[in-house]
């Protein structure tokens, strides 16, 4: 019989050879900080039972193995993103702020972000998530075929965009700092005799690449979907 995981059946809890209470939340919100400290490399099921108190054994009472808890880490980022959330009633407003909570909830833990983002779990939070964003474009009036093409750009713009910028947040200080100085040290100072394009731009891009472009990404993506929606309703 297949082992319970997590969204099944509540499971009971065992204590650690310190005392402690051990759940899947708490091994859950261990790898958490485990990543934020040591990076993806620094998460083993060793590494990750000493600091629970507990035999790595145990560790897979609760998940089959660490890719099983990969996918758990990744639908605890959408859980905080679920968090409080309600419904204003305008569609397009909702979907902004709903695929900014995503991304946020992500980019608060950059090693996480990076290790969870490309994958699918199946996991309660996930689905709760994916249920909301195609309510909301179904109620909106997008017919079926539309709303999931939609939802598709949009979670998986959301998603692309927090591995992106995970990715920068999880390098280095230094070599961070450095990319961002690029262009002000590098693309600053291209001739526009050589690269007319870059130099023109040059201020503008200094502004702005140190930034994450999802938000307007985000808001072309809704103009665009908004603007279909309009066209569909008008043919009707």
């Amino acid at each position: 019989m297949a082992k319970q995981m997590i969204g099944d059946a509540p499971r009971r809890r065992r204590s650690t050879r310190g005392g402690t209470v051990l759940s899947a939340e708490l091994i859950i919100e261990t790898a958490l900080r485990m990543l934020e400290q040591h990076g993806r490399e620094g998460l083993s099921a060793r590494r990750l039972a000493a600091a629970l108190g507990a035999d790595a054994s145990t560790l897979y009472r609760y998940f089959r193995g660490m890719d099983d808890l990969a996918l758990a880490i990744g639908d605890a980022l959408i859980a905080g993103a679920l968090r409080d959330w309600r419904r204003s009633g305008d569609w397009k407003s909702d979907l902004r702020a709903f695929g900014l909570r995503i991304y946020s909830s992500y980019l608060a833990h950059p090693q996480a972000a990076v290790l969870t983002a490309s994958r699918v779990s199946g996991l309660p939070n996930e689905i709760a998530g994916d249920e909301i964003i195609l309510s909301m474009l179904l109620d909106a009036g997008f017919p079926r075929r539309d709303a999931a093409r939609i939802y598709h750009v949009f979670i998986d713009q959301c998603l692309a965009f927090a591995c992106l910028d995970a990715a920068g947040l999880a390098l280095p200080e230094p070599a961070l700092r450095a990319d961002e100085a690029m262009w002000q040290t590098t693309y600053a100072t291209l001739p526009a005799s050589t690269h007319p394009g870059i130099a023109a731009t040059a201020r503008h891009l200094a502004a702005r690449m140190t930034r994450s472009a999802y938000p307007d990404a985000l808001d072309t993506l809704l103009y665009c979907a908004a603007t279909e929606l309009t066209r569909h309703k008008s043919r009707r």
